[in-house]
């Protein structure tokens, strides 16, 4: 299992901040086997997705980017576990972020049971109709157990497509999100 796995390769975690659920399970587990949990979770998400103790050290942001924000700073990698919405968001971002030269650290889908075959059908077929260049589909790594994918995630290699932008995390909280003034553009 992952869990099992990340401690025994002295692997730290940084997560969504919850404690309910799977994120609750992984970051109790890992916490337990001695490794760091960092949980980042927007204050307006605390009442909902923590209950009880708080596992290691959670920070309080204050919005969805943010969190991902600063999850992606501290990280070294991405795995995305079988999941919902908020999954789904936080990988395409990420992998957009890794496309356009933001970060250069791979992204995993661990694919318990084809859980995410559809969705890598999906992103083959966008590849095959000329809206995801090939070398963009190499960003997405995927295996089926834990220990599989972490293994490609620290072979892996980043590679660019000539045409990609070259932004940095300045740039992203700049440009997108956020002004000065605290207003939304």
């Amino acid at each position: 299992m992952l869990i099992g796995w990340k401690v025994e390769r002295r692997i730290d975690l940084v997560y969504g901040g919850g404690s309910v659920g799977l994120m609750g399970l992984v970051s109790q587990a890992v916490h337990d086997g001695g490794r760091h949990v960092l949980g980042v979770i927007p204050r307006t998400l605390m009442p909902r997705e923590i209950t009880g103790e708080t596992v290691g050290e959670v920070k309080a942001v204050a919005d969805m980017h943010q969190r991902k924000a600063e999850m992606a700073r501290q990280a070294d990698a991405f795995i995305a576990l079988p999941g919902g919405y908020g999954t789904l968001e936080e990988l395409l971002e990420v992998i957009t972020w890794a496309q356009l030269k933001i970060h250069h650290k791979p992204v995993g889908l661990l694919n318990v049971e084809g859980y995410y075959n559809s969705l890598l059908s999906f992103i083959d077929k966008a590849v095959d109709e000329g809206f995801i260049s090939p070398t963009a589909r190499r960003i997405i790594v995927s295996a089926p157990t834990a220990k599989q994918l972490v293994r490609q995630l620290e072979e892996f290699v980043p590679e660019y497509d000539e045409i990609a932008a070259n932004l940095t995390w300045d740039d992203v909280d700049r440009l997108n999100y956020v002004s000065d003034a605290g207003v939304q553009t």
